[in-house]
C-alpha cells in the first residue's frame, strides 16, 4: 500500500488532482498570517456556533452573500514532507493492511480472487467513507473525490493481492 501510494503521489498526476493555486497568493496569505497569526488549525467559514439554537438560518443567511470554505492553516515556519511523516504515513497503511488481514482471517474464504476481492471491498468502503463525505459536506473538487478514492481503493487492491497469496485458509 506505501509503495502504490508513494507512486500515486510522487510519479504519477494522483496526488495533485483538485487543487489549485489561490489567486494573489502573496496578499491572500498575508491576510491570513495577519488574522491568524501563529494559531494552526482547521477553519470553517463562514463560522457556525454549535451552541446556537439558530445556527443553521444564520449560516443560511451569511451563505447568500459570503463565501464559505474549509482552511488548513499552518503558520510560517511549518517544515515541508519530514521523514516523521512518511514514517507516519507507512504506520497508517500497515496497520490498514494488517486489518483487512485479520477481517479475511476471520472470512475464511478459499479462492485467492474471492480473497483478493474480499480485501478490494474493504478498500472500497474506507475510500467511499471520507472522500466521498469530503465531497457532499465540504464541496470537495469532484476530481480530487476521484482521484483520492482511487488512490486509496487501488492501494487496498495491490494488498489484497499480497494479502491473498500469503494468508491461505488452513485446510482441515
Amino acid at each position: 500500500m506505501f509503495v502504490w501510494t508513494s507512486l500515486a503521489h510522487v510519479v504519477l498526476p494522483l496526488g495533485h488532482i483538485g487543487f489549485s493555486q489561490i489567486p494573489n497568493e502573496p496578499q491572500v496569505t498575508s491576510t491570513l498570517q495577519s488574522s491568524i497569526g501563529s494559531k494552526p488549525g482547521l477553519y470553517f467559514f463562514p463560522w457556525m456556533d454549535p451552541n446556537d439554537p439558530n445556527a443553521m438560518k444564520v449560516q443560511e443567511e451569511k451563505l447568500k452573500t459570503q463565501p464559505s470554505g474549509l482552511l488548513m492553516y499552518n503558520p510560517a515556519g511549518a517544515a515541508g514532507m519530514t521523514p516523521k511523516m512518511l514514517v507516519a504515513e507507512f504506520v497508517k497503511e500497515a496497520v490498514t493492511a494488517l486489518i483487512a488481514a485479520f477481517l479475511l482471517a476471520q472470512a475464511m474464504l478459499a479462492g485467492y480472487f474471492a480473497r483478493a476481492g474480499f480485501v478490494t471491498l474493504i478498500g472500497l468502503a474506507a475510500a467511499l467513507t471520507t472522500n466521498v463525505s469530503y465531497l457532499i459536506w465540504y464541496g470537495f473538487p469532484t476530481n480530487y473525490t476521484l482521484a483520492y478514492g482511487f488512490t486509496d481503493f487501488f492501494g487496498y487492491v495491490v494488498a489484497g493481492l499480497v494479502i491473498a497469496a500469503i494468508l491461505r485458509p488452513k485446510m482441515t
